[in-house]
């Protein structure tokens, strides 16, 4: 699509404070939008939510919104403006597990029966109404 290799490392550095900083922020924002979400007995429109969140969370934060290790490792593998070079890596999953804890933190804090309600993170669907797939 780039004319790239299918898989070429990041030459795309991304370690500062600053970068850091915007993805706790990104990584906290993400984690209270899903369980406001569930909390408040909108489940069901989270998959929309949470792409509108890293939408705009890729303008409003520096790091353009990662928010997640297995999107920082995915982006590792391309040398497009989206990626991040391995060295980066590690500064962005610390901040991630940071944004983790400040999100559980702030989660304790707004929505102290978060626990009640952690089951409906996940929505269920009606396996048999998929269709059935051609053999």
């Amino acid at each position: 699509m780039f004319a790239l290799h299918p898989v070429t490392f990041s030459t795309k550095d991304r370690a500062a404070g600053h970068l850091w900083i915007g993805e706790v922020v990104a990584t906290a924002g993400l984690l209270l939008l899903i369980f406001a979400l569930a909390r408040s007995g909108r489940a069901s429109v989270a998959p929309a939510a949470v792409g509108a969140y890293i939408g705009g969370a890729y303008w409003f934060t520096s790091s353009t919104s990662f928010a997640n290790p297995a999107v920082t490792i995915g982006r590792m593998f391309t040398d497009t403006f989206a990626g991040i070079a391995p060295a980066s890596v590690p500064g962005f999953i610390i901040a991630q597990i940071i944004g983790l804890l400040i999100g559980v933190g702030l989660l304790a804090a707004l929505y102290p029966a978060v626990a009640a309600t952690a089951d409906h993170v996940m929505v269920e669907h009606d396996a048999s109404a998929e269709p059935a797939r051609a053999r």
